[in-house]
């Protein structure tokens, strides 16, 4: 759950980043002690659990009350809304990845603030990152393998048509669902 540098070509010069969360992290790190509690809402979202905490964020698992379905809620913390550039950044990943629609690439939902600190909204995934999977002991299957490396490819092709260029590919950044790999993007 690293922060990705997710860029639009043109936009932003690469550069160096720093760690952690970025809007649509693949989330995985360990749940450290959260400001959100559940019941907490934001917007038309209420907070169910606390998922992760990172540099850039923590994530929550909440419910959608208007269409009825389970989503994560990344909000950026309070004292990073302070910094401009963490927030220039936080907002142009979030609206990057928002322009994305493929099977391969976390879905952004919606965007929003909550007592001043900024959220992003996507899906809600289940299962393990590639390097949980590897970490598991039993080497992966070539044929395996092969397949996650096709979706890899389909999910970043389909970034790099709208321009966006993702900076920090790595097994952290790559989660495996029992339909897809998808490539979170982070």
């Amino acid at each position: 759950m690293r922060d990705a540098g997710i860029t639009e070509r043109g936009r932003d010069p690469p550069r160096q980043r720093q760690s952690g969360f970025s809007p649509v992290s693949v989330y995985t790190h360990a749940v450290a002690p959260m400001r959100l509690l559940a019941g907490t809402r934001l917007g038309p979202y209420e907070v169910l659990a606390p998922i992760g905490a990172g540099g850039m964020g923590e994530v929550y698992r909440a419910s959608d009350t208007r269409l009825g379905r389970e989503v994560a809620v990344k909000i950026l913390p309070a004292a990073c809304s302070s910094d401009t550039d963490r927030l220039r950044r936080f907002e142009q990943e979030a609206r990057a990845a928002g322009m994305l629609n493929h099977p391969n690439i976390l879905a952004i939902y919606d965007i929003g603030a909550h007592e001043g600190s900024p959220y992003v909204v996507s899906e809600l995934l289940e299962g393990e990152t590639l390097r949980e999977r590897l970490a598991g002991g039993m080497p992966l299957q070539v044929r395996k393998a092969t397949e996650y490396a096709i979706q890899l490819a389909r999910g970043l092709g389909a970034a790099h048509q709208k321009g966006i260029v993702h900076r920090d590919l790595k097994p952290e950044n790559i989660f495996l669902t029992e339909l897809y790999l998808v490539e979170g993007l982070n």
